[in-house]
């Protein structure tokens, strides 16, 4: 199982929900995503509430990482 279908399996509905919601954004090309190309690399980060997702463009979408904001993150 990769670190992405755990994460999935590892959130409440609502947070699901929610994540679904940003992916499916993403991929319909939605404005009002806070996307950024990440410095020195091929990859685009997606800013959406707590959630962070890193992904690259090869024939559409590939999503690399989902990571989560939490208490923590910036200390």
């Amino acid at each position: 199982m990769d670190k992405i279908q755990k994460l999935f399996n590892e959130l409440n509905k609502y947070d699901r929900d929610f994540l679904i919601g940003i992916i499916n954004d993403l991929l319909e090309n939605k404005e009002g995503l806070d996307v950024a190309k990440i410095k020195n690399t091929d990859f685009y980060r997606v800013r959406k509430g707590r959630f962070r997702i890193i992904f690259h463009r090869e024939d559409g979408i590939v999503i690399d990482s989902i990571k989560i904001r939490n208490e923590n993150t910036y200390k």
